[in-house]
């Protein structure tokens, strides 16, 4: 197992324990965590997926050995359901006090009675113990290969939190560039971005305005994935290209021959990223991804990181974007920007999408809320002459017009909604509802989210991906 190792929660399971664990008697209770797991380099997330709370006098009991312990058919019910949902097992309490918590001795002598038994009932797990203070979380891990200590806990939610053991003293930020990002998120925040791993998928228009900006904030790594290379088009909207990484002196020619290889040796719109991102922070860890998001392997290079943007205008990347999002627990947003024009192509309505997507049901999710139509998707998965013969496309040669200025309203927005959930700047009530923009009356649309109770994505039903990590598969495509 890769350490460090962390469980990762929702906000809404988050305040869901504390009052569990805490309702105001400094008594002792305990629940049961059901989780999802994935395992990259970067370390194993713990995925909570279900809670079950614990009934005083009834599942959690004065114990032989200790204090209190959950009751043996308890423990056996949730083991069972974690086995049968390939999930991990953890069992939690509480201590006293505040900002530091560990377990006893009673505790860890339970743990090596039982969670050798449990990991045959898990059919190898893992499973493991959490014990909360109110700002302190501790945990005990075990797999069949070792034992080990859980790092931290990060909660999800309009504020991202991280829980330690123990409360950590605040660090300090000494680079003199960030100083007046500092003046605004303190130098934990600047800290914060720093340490972030964060994903883009698309670096055309809009993806090229959010790599600029992240970049500028200082967050210290980011994983950049577009197959697309730059053409004559795209100059006027795709932040650092130029007419040189287009090769416009040989695609602005009217030589078929000339204008093909100007476009087959044209830059990858990631390299172009990658080099206004290095400008912007040369300390910046950057990994430039030629590649599509609906391959598998592709895909699976976006599962650690800490926030996903999507600012492609393909119907098969949101489905897989969505997938990542619910599946991982990982924070995103999408972007995107729509002109409806009329059968004389004259401007009707200017759209501007900027969708937080958060994981749990209720958050955004881009399939409850109709953004990944069934109609569209199985269009997408025809060939160009299949799509002809069933007349998706009428004329091939219209592109759908677009400006840097719109792409930059929708980016900004969700890069600022980013930096103000990472660094606690967000009012604990903040809404996150989707918001349109409609441009041609100045016009500000909130949209609400809608939910599926039964949708593949968010929801809790059995068939649902939500929090099971490498325990599921995504709707990708093997390798084209």
């Amino acid at each position: 197992m890769k350490t460090p190792i962390s469980l990762t929660l929702t906000d809404r399971q988050f305040q869901k324990i504390q009052k569990h664990l805490f309702p105001g008697d400094n008594d002792e209770h305990g629940l049961v965590i059901a989780a999802g797991i994935v395992e990259t380099p970067r370390g194993t997330r713990l995925l909570a997926r279900d809670t079950f709370m614990a009934k005083d006098g009834k599942d959690y009991v004065p114990g032989k050995h200790g204090y209190r312990a959950l009751t043996a058919e308890f423990v056996a019910e949730k083991s069972s359901f974690c086995c049968d949902q390939n999930l991990c097992y953890l069992a939690v309490h509480c201590h006293g006090g505040n900002d530091s918590v560990a377990f006893s001795t009673d505790d860890l002598a339970s743990h090596e009675r039982g969670y050798p038994a449990l990991l045959d009932i898990t059919k190898g797990g893992p499973v493991g113990a959490l014990v909360f203070a109110k700002n302190a979380v501790a945990g005990d891990i075990w797999t069949r290969n070792g034992r080990y200590e859980l790092d931290s806990v990060t909660v999800i939610g309009s504020r991202i939190q991280k829980i330690f053991p123990r409360v950590l003293a605040g660090t300090q930020f000494s680079d003199p560039k960030y100083d007046r990002n500092v003046r605004l998120i303190g130098e934990n925040g600047q800290e914060i971005l720093s340490k972030l791993k964060i994903g883009i998928v698309g670096l055309g228009g809009g993806g090229s305005i959010l790599n600029e900006l992240v970049s500028r904030l200082g967050v210290g790594h980011i994983v950049a994935v577009d197959f697309d290379r730059v053409d004559l088009t795209n100059l006027p909207r795709i932040v650092g290209a130029t007419e040189h990484d287009a090769i416009a002196f040989l695609t602005r020619t009217k030589n078929p021959w000339l204008k093909y290889l100007g476009k087959r040796f044209a830059k990858y719109k990631v390299l172009i990223a990658q080099k206004v991102a290095k400008q912007a922070n040369p300390k910046i860890r950057y990994e430039a991804i030629v590649g599509n998001i609906v391959d598998k392997s592709i895909a699976h290079q976006l599962v650690d990181v800490d926030f996903l943007f999507l600012a492609t205008d393909s119907i098969q990347s949101r489905l897989v974007f969505n997938a990542i999002v619910y599946q991982y627990l990982i924070p995103g947003a999408q972007i995107g920007v729509k002109v409806l024009v009329n059968t004389e192509r004259q401007v009707d309505q200017i759209l501007v999408a900027s969708r937080m997507v958060m994981p749990f049901s209720g958050g955004g999710c881009l399939s409850c809320n109709n953004l990944i139509p069934a109609g569209r998707l199985a269009n997408e998965g025809l060939s160009e002459k299949e799509r002809r013969a069933q007349r998706y496309i009428d004329d091939d040669e219209i592109s759908e017009p677009n400006v840097i200025s719109l792409n930059a309203m929708s980016a900004a927005r969700v890069v600022n909604d980013f930096m103000m959930m990472f660094t606690g700047l967000f009012n604990e009530v903040v809404n996150l509802n989707h918001i349109i923009e409609f441009a041609e009356n100045r016009e500000l649309c909130s949209v609400k989210h809608q939910i599926d109770k039964v949708c593949l994505d968010c929801s809790n039903s059995g068939l649902s991906r939500l929090a099971r990590g490498d325990r599921a598969h995504l709707p990708c495509r093997e390798n084209s």
